[in-house]
């Protein structure tokens, strides 16, 4: 197991990602200062994603020409950049922190690839994907718990600065396998323009990429309906306070990142990576149709197990995503993984807005999570019936 790239990946990922979430974090004494909804912080991590496309697009391109070490270092300058914008207090520095962090972020996955696949044996490579997958539910942990406390005693901008340091160190440190670990330029070509569509090539090639890419779209979108609208569900229609109800967000968090590694280990010596698939999907739409049935009735031992149901199949899924779209693609790994980075973050933006107006013209959950379960069932048929082998 290639342990030393495997820890510099991860290591990569988390600190994006709690970038990434240290908006919301520390929105409401943000959004104080500034003057401005604390709902900003939401739109904040949309356009990040919406950013995080075109770089998930691009940055095979950069990977080739500057090598996967440069790219993790290009992720996490934009993560340093976007840190120091973010604090410098302005609406105008806000938008360009989004700008600077989505650049780097959709950057991550395809990094990540090119660099730990042709380190990591073939019998343990779902798990490898699932372990480095790891950082993005530990980041966002990590700006939950380590940023409200230093809000409070030094203010959000100082909480925002605390995390540069340990970026740039980062940075630093991966210069030192850089030499060893990055190959020779394997082209000049542009980075920009018409390289931006090669990863679409593969979408047209290849059918069981079609597949994949239609499922992984989907199950994004599902994946992120359950975290933006769990605690509002619970609070509004189940009669928890918002204490009780951000912990059960907390143990459909949990629950996802202690599964993906296993997952990880099941598709690798039980399942086919499609079929493992395939079960987070049916598992998603039984957990979105029974989410819709919350209500009063429910306790709280129902909802806690339904959190750590939810949690391990539609938080758990996207490593096993990852390693199956870097197995297809070949030789064009790396653009296999930007064209899944970019599918995941679009369903992460189209989708969960679509189930926010069916809540508010049918005034509850039940038709928008049965229609999510339709969606996620749709997308683990597909797999099922058209498996990579």
């Amino acid at each position: 197991m290639p342990l030393a790239p495997l820890g510099v990946t991860l290591a990569m990922q988390s600190l994006a990602t709690m970038a990434l979430y240290s908006v919301p974090a520390v929105a409401p004494a943000m959004a104080h200062d500034l003057g401005v909804p604390g709902e900003l912080s939401g739109a904040f991590v949309a356009c990040a994603y919406g950013f995080g496309i075109f770089s998930a697009l691009a940055s095979p391109a950069f990977v080739h020409r500057f090598g996967a070490v440069r790219a993790v270092q290009l992720v996490l300058a934009c993560t340093a950049a976007m840190l120091l914008a973010a604090a410098m207090g302005s609406l105008l520095s806000l938008f360009i922190a989004t700008m600077l962090l989505g650049v780097g972020y959709g950057a991550a996955a395809p990094a990540s690839t090119h660099l730990l696949a042709p380190r990591t044996p073939r019998m343990v490579f779902n798990m490898v994907m699932s372990l480095r997958q790891i950082g993005v539910p530990l980041g966002g942990v990590l700006a939950a718990l380590i940023l409200p406390p230093v809000v409070v005693r030094f203010g959000w901008q100082a909480a925002l600065l605390a995390e540069v340091p340990l970026v740039l160190v980062m940075i630093l440190l991966c210069e030192i396998p850089r030499r060893s670990w990055d190959d020779r330029p394997a082209s000049s070509r542009p980075i920009f323009g018409r390289e931006m569509l090669v990863p679409f090539q593969l979408l047209r090639q290849d059918r069981r990429i079609r597949v994949l890419s239609i499922a992984s779209f989907l199950f994004s979108g599902m994946s992120l309906c359950f975290v933006a609208f769990t605690t509002v569900q619970l609070t509004t229609r189940a009669g928890f306070n918002l204490v009780d109800a951000g912990r059960m967000l907390a143990v459909y968090q949990i629950s996802g990142t202690i599964s993906r590694p296993i997952w990880g280990w099941v598709a690798d010596r039980f399942l086919t990576p499609s079929h493992t698939l395939a079960v987070h999907g049916f598992g998603m739409a039984a957990s979105a149709l029974l989410a819709g049935q919350i209500g009063l009735g429910w306790s709280g031992g129902a909802v806690f197990a339904l959190a750590i149901f939810a949690g391990i199949t539609a938080g758990g899924y996207t490593g096993v995503a990852y390693a199956e779209f870097a197995h297809l693609g070949g030789v064009r790994r790396t653009e296999a993984t930007g064209l899944g980075t970019a599918l995941m973050f679009a369903g992460v933006l189209i989708i969960p807005p679509i189930f926010a107006v069916l809540v508010t013209w049918t005034g509850g959950y039940a038709v928008s999570f049965a229609m999510m379960a339709m969606l996620s069932a749709l997308g683990a048929v597909l797999l099922y019936r058209h498996p990579a082998p």
